[in-house]
């Protein structure tokens, strides 16, 4: 079971990673525990997590050949904007807590590689200096708050800024069961308990950086509430005090409006939501169920893909969010019909462990898959990927 790790003996340097796995496996070895486990936790059981990239292993990729190779195309165009590669880096909350960096390290990377890039309404990174810094496409992650001003000034934010897109999470009306987080006493900013103050001093990297570089901050909220900034709490706890268990349908249609540009929501995994998503004239849609840290027991965004995108695939672009670790994913992914592929955790484990290098590798590595994988798929585009692609065992 995941949450349990093996020693990570191979791994202890950024030249022993060579595949997602592996920065995983580093970044335990850098991090206090209770900052690894949020990264690496989730809901309850975490049944879910892990069923988000085994999902994946039920269905095998049927290659064509001799199919002239040579060179080929994987750019796809997402919210208006063409990317290279069939991946976008979703948003995260706290970066900074894993490197000093942060946001700024993922941002400079997706620049490079010319991916989407979304911060969190919970970055250590504000809204304005990601848009004044890096180019690019970028989306902000929207979360619904009961305080109406603070809702309007992110807004206002990302408008300011310039940002491509405003993402909705609407599976966060209450948090998910956190029980790593609960058992080690992670909080943000961090709070030092006789548990946890032995692992933060053996990783002393991370203690110096943590304590000697600027102060650890949520800049987008701080103006608002103190909660996460000045005033250490869980993140279960801040879901469950800040954000707004009445959001519905109504309030995301007026959401789009008020921000009148590209507008996505994050967390749908019924056709019946995709369908009223649909409805209400959204741009993208991500099948998410938040990384497995929500509801446990649901099923992987890969298991729902093709049925959505059967249902509304031709009115709204579908995004595939969870459980990639590989460039093969993506393949099946792009296969059932998904527009692109986004993920959190598969670039985390790789800030957490070398920062912006670390990042860099990690997206070179799935680019590497991605294009080896669409060569031998026999894949000049991403159009060639299709169903006849793919068998479920």
């Amino acid at each position: 079971m995941s949450r349990i790790i093996a020693a990570p003996r191979h791994v202890r340097r950024l030249a022993d990673c060579h595949n997602i796995d592996d920065f995983r496996l580093l970044a335990h070895r850098k991090l206090p525990f209770p900052v690894f486990h949020y990264i690496d936790g989730a809901g309850d059981d975490e049944i879910t997590k892990l069923r988000n990239t085994a999902a994946f292993d039920e269905c095998d990729l049927v290659p064509n050949v001799l199919a002239g190779v040579e060179e080929i195309d994987a750019s796809v165009t997402v919210m208006g904007k063409t990317t290279p590669l069939p991946l976008m880096l979703s948003p995260t909350a706290l970066q900074r807590l894993f490197h000093w960096k942060g946001e700024r390290a993922v941002a400079k990377v997706a620049e490079k590689f010319g991916l989407w890039f979304g911060i969190s309404s919970l970055s250590s990174v504000s809204i304005e200096e990601i848009g004044a810094h890096y180019s690019g496409p970028k989306m902000l992650q929207y979360y619904y708050h009961k305080d109406r001003g603070l809702n309007a000034a992110l807004l206002e934010k990302a408008r300011a800024a310039k940002f491509d897109a405003v993402t909705l999470t609407v599976d966060t009306i209450v948090s998910g069961n956190r029980e790593r987080c609960k058992r080690t006493g992670f909080t943000t900013p961090p709070r030092f308990t006789p548990a946890s103050v032995l692992s933060y001093a053996t990783k002393p990297r991370w203690a110096l950086d943590y304590m000697l570089r600027e102060r650890f901050s949520l800049p987008n909220l701080e103006s608002h509430v103190s909660a996460g900034s000045g005033q250490a709490i869980s993140i279960q706890n801040y879901f469950d005090a800040m954000l707004d268990p009445s959001m519905d349908w109504k309030a995301a249609d007026k959401l789009r409006d008020d921000w009148a540009g590209k507008f996505a929501l994050k967390g749908i995994m019924s056709v019946g939501d995709a369908r009223r998503a649909a409805e209400i004239g959204v741009d993208a849609i991500y099948i998410s169920n938040h990384g497995g840290r929500q509801l446990d027991g649901g099923r992987a965004p890969f298991d729902q893909l093709a049925e959505i995108v059967d249902a509304v695939g031709d009115r709204v672009e579908v995004i595939l969010d969870g459980g990639v670790r590989r460039g093969t994913h993506v393949l099946k992914a792009l296969s059932l019909g998904a527009k692109a592929v986004s993920g959190g955790r598969l670039y985390l484990y790789a800030l957490a462990a070398a920062g912006e290098e670390g990042v860099d590798r990690a997206v070179g590595l799935l680019e590497s898959e991605i294009l080896r994988g669409m060569k031998l798929m026999g894949a000049k585009s991403v159009a060639d990927l299709t169903r006849e692609n793919l068998r479920r065992r």
